[in-house]
């Protein structure tokens, strides 16, 4: 159940040119799902609305949630800025994530592009805590060498890598990365912009693998009141009786046959 309130910094590190590491106590942690997010609210009186952060890792035993994001205004900016001790106000957990539980006994392709790389790292924990023999890829693709995140995959996947500029790995997409791997997936989950998740989800279409891909639209309120997240659908909504649905809470994760990312 989601639930506002005000989570206190237990750390802040800066992983990369422009990202950054946030861990918060929350009382929420133990119900927190890999591919599900939180708002987060900044502490400017003039920006009312709160930024949407997916769920990197969740700590439940100590009660706490890792965010990775990074900075893109001025909201995020601010965040930046925090401290361990400080407090910050935050709504959570959001959203519908990866169906886990169809992820046991099966090879699994977790695809990543740029801030849609936390996700997977969740994602992965989640399988491996379910299934410690679970056999997991992880396809990650960076703009250059700085690879955040790639230690933390690495403990729990087999990871290949792409970079934009060829400065590690393989010079090209993520995509380009999967064809270069020997990954033989029966099962695909995935998160970046949506020109990468058309590609996999046309990757998973060839392959005829189930397929999941997490959306990352603009959101204002987070809670599907003001349908600022919309996105098309290959089918008609039963409610609404129109091809859109909500990001924030009718995914952010769908099925990728149901999404129209053309």
């Amino acid at each position: 159940m989601k639930r506002k309130e005000t989570a206190a910094v237990v750390s802040q590190d800066r992983i990369a040119d422009g990202i950054f590491s946030l861990w918060l106590q929350v009382s929420f942690a133990k119900e927190a799902e890999a591919g599900q997010f939180v708002s987060l609210f900044t502490a400017d009186g003039t920006r009312l609305l709160p930024r949407p952060v997916s769920i990197c890792e969740t700590d439940k035993d100590a009660g706490r949630i890792r965010l990775v994001y990074r900075i893109a205004g001025a909201g995020t900016e601010g965040f930046s800025k925090l401290k361990a001790g400080d407090r910050i106000d935050v709504m959570g957990p959001l959203g519908r994530g990866f169906p886990i539980d169809l992820a046991l006994g099966k090879r699994v392709l977790l695809i990543g592009g740029g801030i849609g790389i936390p996700p997977m790292l969740s994602a992965a924990k989640a399988i491996r805590l379910r299934d410690p023999d679970a056999a997991v890829t992880c396809a990650v693709g960076y703009r250059t060498n700085d690879r955040y995140l790639y230690n933390d995959l690495s403990a729990v996947s087999d990871v290949v890598v792409s970079t934009d500029d060829g400065s590690y790995g393989v010079h090209g997409t993520v995509m380009d990365a999967v064809r270069f791997s020997d990954a033989d997936p029966q099962l695909i989950f995935a998160c970046g912009p949506k020109v990468m998740l058309r590609a996999v989800k046309e990757y998973a279409k060839t392959k005829g693998v189930p397929c999941f891909i997490s959306m990352e639209e603009r959101m204002a309120c987070g809670v599907g009141v003001c349908l600022g997240c919309i996105c098309q659908t290959t089918g008609i909504d039963e409610h609404s009786h129109v091809k859109k649905a909500r990001v924030c809470t009718d995914g952010p994760v769908f099925p990728a046959e149901e999404v129209d990312l053309t």
